[in-house]
């Protein structure tokens, strides 16, 4: 597959900052955290939360570049990390979200929802699907990862990624729709 000028010039920084060039770590600070910050925002729905993920991931890669043996990875080993990070903290938080979601639909109470943009229908269809899914679906159409890049950021099978996509967007259409469906709980 052909790399482009950007994924070649990604893979150089990478390169020159784990031989501790701190200017190039700068440039690919530089270069991905707004693309960083995009993911664990929509994985998270909170930018406190993002920034705090994206921070730790940081460092995370810092710490970690010089085992990053081929740097054309550097794309998914970054947003496996930052999935970790954005994952761990969605299980800390899950509760109080739960509690906070309540409160805000009963405060709400009008019917808002007729207003909203086509974007803003989407990422609230986001945010119901599980998270497994919410991971695949934005890593697949929003950072252009691969099946298999997928798969490798989470550490699980391509089948399962494509089975998580399907399902995602099942339930993406229906939550469009306005249809409920149920989210099949044997597979996550």
């Amino acid at each position: 597959m052909a790399r482009s000028a950007e994924q070649v010039y990604d893979e150089l920084l990478v390169l020159r900052a784990r031989d501790g060039d701190v200017e190039a770590f700068a440039e690919l600070f530089s270069r991905w955290n707004g693309r960083l910050m995009g993911h664990a925002f929509r994985l998270s729905g909170r930018a406190d939360a993002a920034c705090d993920a994206v921070q730790e991931t940081w460092l995370a890669i810092l710490r970690g570049l010089d085992r990053l043996d081929d740097p054309a990875r550097f794309p998914g080993f970054a947003h496996r990390i930052l999935t970790r990070r954005c994952a761990d903290w969605t299980r800390r938080m899950g509760r109080q979200r739960r509690v906070l979601a309540e409160w805000r639909g009963a405060a709400s109470g009008d019917g808002g929802a007729e207003t909203a943009s086509d974007l803003e229908r989407v990422r609230e269809a986001l945010a119901r699907i599980p998270v497994p899914r919410r991971v695949v679906v934005t890593l697949h159409y929003l950072h252009e990862l691969s099946v298999a890049e997928i798969a490798g950021v989470l550490r699980v099978p391509a089948g399962t990624v494509k089975s998580r996509l399907h399902d995602a967007r099942e339930q993406l259409r229906s939550a469009l729709e306005g249809r409920q469906t149920p989210c099949p709980s044997s597979r996550t």
